[in-house]
């Protein structure tokens, strides 16, 4: 993944620092709200929605099992309708492929979809490393790129800011990025929607390069799908001469049969919607109608090590409908930013380890920044069961924090890190193993209850520091077993 985040602090210390942020805390918490009730009402019509989950389910599992086949149909069948295929390995390449293609229409500015791979690989920064500035037009990414900022939610990039905020962003930032804000504009979403739409619309007439990602590339005709409830994204994937489409190789889905089970459960799961507003297809190239050049990047960039997991490869089914974020109680009180990723919240907390590995502060501490509280998997519509890979990934830090291939297994390569931690297991592993010290300890444990502090010193503070030990009982519950039961044999 890129560095764009790399630098930040560890997500206990961004938590930290955001959850003392009241006006965070208070947009966070009505939005979240709003959306997830919004999101319950429209699932709750459909009754077929478990049967919906287990298919996206059962299809994503197959598509990633068997995703080598179908790469290659993909490239097959959007070079047949006229489009051309790149493969990039990692976010340098697929960097340098489109930056490459944007230097050789000659032109110097793009319009861009919203695009969760494109902020994966930090392509803005990289395009303008090379003279070209590119503008987001959806509404919400347009208001972070504007206020310089970091989108903080994979549905709503700027979930953090409330009206005013927005208001006073547009009317400072518009003017250095094109049409200026209109006099006396207020904070009423009419008016600032407005306001955007007239900024945009220059850009969308200008634009000669348009950038996008894809929802989903069915594989049977290489056809690519946008969903998408502002219209924004059908001006930049119609109107320019040449479109570059930037693709995690997980989006793929076999046949348009399959997209059916998504184009359900995607628009209900994220913006509560039947269906979204706009939905845009397009397959290569057509001489009387849209781009006149199409070209697909295909970006790995360590979904290829993801898939090698056998139980973190379920995050590869996310399809970005950013329920889980809704729900989380983490999450709704620190804010994306504190995760240190474009993918922020629970489905962050296991996918950017997996993409990123995990030596760095910032990705070893993702997956602690959960309660386990199994919210997030209740509500994905594909059925990703984040509490799980959570552990397995907190079992990788503990371990020495770096997995490494071997053959088509994926092992965990052993370092320093976690000491104390493994240490208190294999402690307890050798207790549990041995029941007479166990039984020993146990009593020497209630005889001295009295004596127990109520927090633990040094590295245990951070886990006492906002909870209590539980108390031990008075009496051994192997003891208790053989004084109102009798014999020592019952008790084993």
């Amino acid at each position: 993944m890129s560095a764009t985040f790399v630098g930040m602090p560890a997500f206990p210390v961004a938590a930290h620092e955001a959850v003392a942020d009241t006006t965070l805390r208070g947009n966070l918490r009505h939005a979240t709200h709003t959306i997830r009730a919004k999101r319950a009402a429209a699932v709750a019509e459909v009754s077929d929605w478990a049967q919906l989950r287990e298919a996206g389910r059962r299809i994503k599992d197959h598509t990633l099992r068997h995703l080598d086949r179908y790469l290659v149909q993909v490239e097959e069948a959007v070079t047949a309708a006229g489009g051309t295929v790149h493969w990039a390995a990692d976010a340098e390449e697929a960097n340098r492929i489109v930056t490459a293609l944007v230097k050789a229409t000659g032109e110097s500015e793009v319009v861009k979809v919203k695009s969760m791979a494109t902020q994966e690989i930090g392509l803005n920064e990289a395009l303008e490393a090379e003279g070209i500035r590119a503008y987001e037009t959806d509404l919400a990414e347009l208001i972070v790129q504007l206020g310089k900022d970091r989108p903080s939610h994979i549905l709503v990039p700027a979930i953090h800011r409330n009206r005013a905020e927005i208001r006073d962003i547009f009317r400072s930032e518009m003017g250095q990025w094109g049409r200026p804000a209109p006099e006396g504009l207020t904070d009423a979403p009419a008016e600032l929607a407005e306001a955007a739409r007239l900024h945009l619309r220059e850009k969308f007439l200008r634009a000669k390069v348009g950038i996008s990602g894809a929802n989903f590339v069915v594989a049977e005709t290489g056809t690519l799908v946008v969903v998408e409830s502002e219209g924004n994204g059908r001006m930049c994937l119609t109107l320019p001469e040449t479109l570059i489409s930037v693709v995690g190789i997980e989006k793929v889905v076999p046949t348009w049969r399959d997209l059916e089970v998504f184009l359900q459960t995607l628009p209900r799961s994220s913006t509560a919607e039947r269906m979204n507003p706009y939905t845009s297809m397009w397959t290569g190239t057509r001489d009387e109608d849209g781009p006149s050049a199409f070209h697909l990047v295909l970006l790995d960039n360590g979904r290829t090590d993801t898939l090698a997991d056998e139980v973190g490869r379920q995050a590869l089914r996310c399809i970005r409908c950013s329920a889980c974020l809704n729900v989380c109680p983490v999450y709704e009180r620190a804010g994306g930013h504190a995760y240190g990723s474009v993918y922020p919240g629970p489905i962050g907390a296991i996918l950017s380890p997996q993409l990123r590995g995990t030596a760095s502060g910032i990705d070893s501490s993702l997956p602690y920044a959960s309660s386990l509280c199994g919210a997030c998997y209740e509500v994905c519509p594909v059925a990703i069961d984040i509490p799980e890979v959570l552990v397995h990934l907190r079992e990788r830090v503990a371990q020495g924090g770096e997995a490494t291939r071997q053959g088509n297994k994926v092992v965990l390569k052993p370092a320093r890190g976690h000491t104390a931690e493994r240490a208190a297991m294999r402690a307890a592993r050798w207790a549990f193993s041995h029941p007479g010290a166990l039984r020993r300890g146990q009593r020497l444990a209630s005889r001295t209850r009295r004596l127990h502090p109520r927090t633990l010193p040094g590295p245990g503070r951070a886990w006492t520091g906002t909870r209590d030990l539980p108390p031990v009982p008075a009496e051994p519950f192997r003891d208790w077993w053989q004084r109102t039961h009798g014999g020592e044999e019952d008790a084993k």
